[in-house]
């Protein structure tokens, strides 16, 4: 290794890590991969990193070694956290570990603007983790892009476009408010152990000016819309709007149409349309309405 640091595997062996299914975890330990994602993630060099889950912390070497201007990293996994520190002191002051659950450590709090978030994500957060990150209440977010590790499978419902088989809730959520694209695949032989799936990382370069819409009522959308996809828009969304049929032909969409047909600035024009129709109907039941809209990932596709 270049940075004067033992090769992962040696790592994992002498600090007794183990992967834990529990936490979705698969160790990358290809120094060239990990150097590939963090080149891929832009440049580094006047920008704080956020990774989430580095485990014995192979990527987070790359990120240093890419000249990042420091790192901070979010680990749930204590077993992981005496390899963590070997690599803080090897980079004084350019690594900070943050023992705990990214689902709830408020990264933006921990960072310098400007800042990126590249991850190899568990497998059994990062849908719920990147669609957090996309329905942050403040825009733009305190990160400019994200670089992140995927099942493949999930990796191509995120840049889907419409009239695809993969084109889905989280196509639109994601296409709102980023620019995203597929960079390379990673077999499963380069983790530790070997995923059941094909990987892919993803870059996702956010959006300054996205389409005017709420957020909670865009996601009460798409999932109504995509959760019965074979039905036309004015079933799928009567339960937003009794009237449903009208708006939509007030707006320019069809009743008749699905959910895969549209785009993701017609999901915004629907949202606006069911935002003003609630100020004009139900003014003093804003509140109720929104906790409805909770953004979730629950069923997301």
């Amino acid at each position: 290794m270049h940075d004067g640091l033992p090769p992962i595997r040696e790592v994992i062996s002498r600090h007794g890590i183990r992967a834990k299914k529990a936490l979705g975890q698969n160790f990358l330990n290809d120094f060239n991969l990990t150097r590939k994602i963090a080149r891929h993630a832009g440049d580094l060099t006047k920008c704080d990193v956020v990774e989430v889950g580095p485990g014995p912390g192979g990527l987070t070497r790359a990120l240093l070694a890419e000249g990042a201007r420091r790192v901070v990293a979010i680990e749930a996994d204590v077993t992981c956290l005496p390899a963590l520190e070997d690599i803080a002191r090897k980079f004084p002051d350019r690594l900070k570990v943050i023992p705990g659950d990214a689902r709830i450590v408020d990264a933006s709090m921990e960072v310098e603007i400007p800042a990126r978030i590249v991850a190899n994500l568990p497998y059994n957060v990062g849908t719920r983790l990147l669609v957090e990150w996309i329905m942050a209440k403040t825009w733009p977010p305190y990160w400019q892009s994200m670089t992140l590790m995927f099942q493949k499978e999930v990796a191509h419902r995120i840049v889907a476009s419409p009239g695809r088989r993969q084109f889905g809730r989280l196509s639109v959520l994601a296409q709102w408010r980023c620019h995203p694209r597929i960079l390379f695949e990673i077999p499963p032989e380069a983790f530790t152990p070997p995923p059941s799936v094909t990987s892919a990382v993803v870059h996702l370069e956010r959006r300054l000016t996205p389409d005017s819409a709420d957020g909670q009522i865009l996601a009460q959308v798409t999932r109504l819309a995509f959760g019965q996809r074979r039905k036309m828009l004015r079933r799928s969304l009567k339960p937003l709007v009794p009237d449903i049929g009208q708006m939509l032909g007030a707006i320019g969409i069809p009743p008749e149409t699905r959910a895969e047909q549209l785009s993701v600035g017609d999901f915004c024009s629907i949202s606006r349309a069911v935002q003003q129709h609630d100020r004009v109907t139900t003014p003093d039941n804003s509140s109720a309405r929104s906790n409805d809209r909770r953004p979730s990932d629950q069923g997301i596709s």
